[in-house]
């Protein structure tokens, strides 16, 4: 499959900036072809798109070359990607001397790893400690008192906690579940007898 930017008049609105172009490639499968776009970032046209089996040099830089015909001469003021050998070489092969960065996305994602790692392990320790859930509630399933009520709400606000993975980096999992925990036992604090003690079993 391969699709570029054909339409004169889309070419034609783009000679009049200059290029800041994005390189991504998509394989859904190991050993599938990987969907391959150019895109210029600036404007948010989809230069090509192409599905390659090998994303070996010599082919991403003809990638990068069909994605500018028709637009020689225009500078290319950058290049986005990830980290990828064969695609910064083709980027150096295909337009010599223009900039290239790792993208910010792929950037944050791996200077975030190690913090991702620890929360995930913090989320891990924290359900241990509320797993016996379905427990709690057994022992007030034929009540019908305030006080059972209070602990089946809490007890579905915890089984909510868990189900709830956040969404890293800026709401990581661990960290939103030792909140939500943590409402949770100030909530049944406010909600025991006055004269202290834990709730009617």
């Amino acid at each position: 499959m391969s699709v570029a930017l054909g339409e004169p008049a889309r070419r034609a609105r783009l000679r009049e900036q200059r290029l800041l172009l994005a390189v991504d490639g998509l394989q859904p499968d190991k050993g599938h072809e990987a969907l391959w776009v150019v895109r210029e970032i600036l404007s948010g046209e989809i230069l090509a798109a192409r599905s390659l089996l090998s994303s070996c040099r010599e082919e991403l830089a003809v990638l990068l070359r069909e994605s500018l015909t028709g637009l020689e001469g225009i500078p290319v003021l950058g290049v986005v990607s990830d980290g990828q050998i064969s695609l910064r070489q083709a980027v150096a092969e295909a337009l010599p001397g223009a900039p290239h960065q790792l993208c910010q996305f792929h950037y944050l994602r791996e200077a975030g790893r190690p913090i991702r790692e620890a929360d995930r392990h913090a989320r891990k320790e924290l359900s241990k400690r509320v797993r016996d859930v379905r427990g709690i509630e057994r022992q007030v399933e034929d009540r019908a008192d305030p006080e059972a009520d209070v602990v089946r709400g809490h007890c579905a606000a915890v089984r909510a906690a868990l189900g709830d993975s956040g969404r890293p980096p800026p709401r990581p999992g661990g960290l939103l579940l030792r909140e939500r925990l943590g409402a949770i036992e100030a909530s049944l604090d406010r909600a025991a007898p006055k004269k202290g003690g834990p709730l009617p079993a």
